[in-house]
């Protein structure tokens, strides 16, 4: 399976559910207290964070989709902050109030990256602060491609079947992370994510791989589900659909360093991957490549676009290397992403020499990337003449994406490069040999946009026509 980053820039999700503040206090711990044998935290920091169905929302902006949470909160400035953070990472929220209970907040305590009591300020929201979802949904509805109900469990989602009814109607999927035991109430749902855990509540233990599946089936056909995704953990995850064999996806953590919130990252590159035009096996790899992402962060987490592009690039060997020019605007895209000062050059390169080796070098420290651009056999020889060039692109390429200062290679077959130039964009292009700035090739582009354009010299007495002269020397 090969993964690829969906357009997520074309989702939009309605995200409804449990919403809650994430809260963290961390500072050290150094000394028991004398009133009781517990560990005395000197607060040094305060933290918050989105959670619940917000930290779903939030992840799915993060990816860069459109998403719109709604969820009930109380009066008061927990909700406003909650709001306010959610808005600033552009997430449209539309927010229930109850009048005479308040957001739901966690409050967890954290020394040495170790959380050491968790508190929650919470009471379950019953059918009056719930009287308008139902309306509220249908009214959000039509603009949403997939819609999410994430379950906590805190009252948001008591008559969670007629919002599934409602997306159904709409037909658009529903995906559903569930919560407790009685997966009844989720009759009807396109996919639920349970934890292995959930799911063995509902169906009983599992004794082995095969029993995991079959009674996988006997549930999607109880409940008329279309496809259930079982996060395991350690194990990786397990995708059930009733006319495919089941896909098992390893865990992809290198380094389990907190689990809080990784079933909301699960949920929300799934969706995002389906409103985005992803198959479900495709959205599934996804969303278990993005589930090792957080694991290996503190506290509840997103996981934005940039660091699920970079992953799938390393996942692909494609953090350097020869590429084909689509495939170099994608890793191009994502180092600026990642704030790297992009440097091209380009030329024939026909016969790689000390010169090469030292422009190349110099050039690379003008930025974090080096992509070379090379001509092309026909390129080379409508340029140079008959008999050029000695060696073939690919031979070329070879030597090229071996040298330390390289990055990426690609090839062009027009005269000049200015059609990559234009697709790039790079931050410097650099040209060596006996150049002025303004007969640099493609200079002018790269100035119109804010680029620079450098000119190095290379090596004295190097040079691939002098080489050739030499050649022919010893040959006579």
């Amino acid at each position: 399976m090969k993964l690829e980053m969906p357009p997520f820039q074309q989702a939009r999700l309605l995200v409804v559910g449990d919403v809650m503040l994430d809260r963290y206090w961390h500072g050290d711990a150094s000394r028991v207290s004398p009133e009781a044998p517990v560990p005395v935290v000197q607060v040094s920091n305060q933290e918050d964070r989105p959670g619940g169905a917000g930290n779903v929302a939030l992840n799915i902006a993060a990816l860069g989709s459109a998403a719109t949470l709604l969820g009930i909160v109380g009066k008061d400035e927990t909700a406003a902050d909650l709001q306010s953070r959610l808005s600033a990472a552009g997430v449209y929220c539309e927010f229930l109030e109850s009048p005479d209970k308040p957001t739901i907040t966690k409050l967890r305590v954290i020394s040495q990256h170790q959380q050491l009591i968790r508190l929650d300020f919470e009471q379950k929201f019953d059918d009056d602060d719930t009287a308008d979802l139902h309306s509220q949904v249908e009214k959000l509805l039509p603009n949403a491609q997939v819609l999410v109900l994430s379950d906590y469990a805190k009252g948001a989602l008591e008559d969670v079947s007629s919002l599934i009814a409602l997306g159904r109607k709409q037909g658009i999927p529903v995906i559903v992370d569930p919560k407790g035991s009685d997966f009844e109430k989720y009759r009807g749902a396109t996919l639920i994510t349970p934890n292995l855990n959930e799911f063995e509540d509902v169906v009983g233990s599992c004794k082995n791989e095969d029993d995991l599946v079959t009674k996988g089936l006997n549930l999607l056909s109880e409940l008329e589900l279309d496809a259930m995704l079982i996060t395991r953990g350690e194990h990786g995850m397990t995708l059930i659909r009733p006319d495919s064999p089941e896909l098992h996806l390893p865990a992809r953590a290198q380094e389990v360093f907190d689990v809080t919130g990784a079933g909301d990252t699960v949920i929300s590159v799934l969706a995002a991957s389906l409103a985005a035009g992803d198959d479900l096996a495709d959205a599934t790899a996804l969303a278990n490549l993005a589930a090792g992402l957080v694991v290996g962060k503190l506290g509840t987490a997103a996981i934005s676009g940039p660091e699920l592009r970079r992953a799938i690039l390393a996942e692909q060997n494609s953090g350097r290397g020869v590429m084909t020019a689509e495939q170099l605007k994608i890793a191009v895209q994502d180092a600026k992403d990642h704030g790297e000062k992009i440097v091209f050059t380009n030329g024939c390169f026909d016969i790689i020499h000390a010169g090469h080796v030292g422009y190349l070098t110099d050039a690379r420290k003008l930025g974090d990337r080096l992509i070379v651009a090379i001509n092309n056999d026909d390129s080379v020889k409508r340029l140079k003449g008959p008999g050029r060039p000695i060696n073939p692109v690919e031979r070329r390429m070879a030597v090229l994406v071996g040298l330390e200062a390289v990055d990426w290679v690609v090839s062009f077959s027009e005269d000049t490069p200015e059609g990559l130039l234009e697709s790039l964009q790079p931050d410097v292009l650099v040209k060596g040999g006996d150049y002025s700035l303004e007969q640099v090739v493609g200079g002018e582009y790269v100035l119109s946009y804010g680029g620079e354009v450098k000119a190095l010299e290379f090596l004295d007495d190097c040079s691939t026509s002098a080489i050739m002269e030499k050649m022919k020397e010893v040959g006579e």
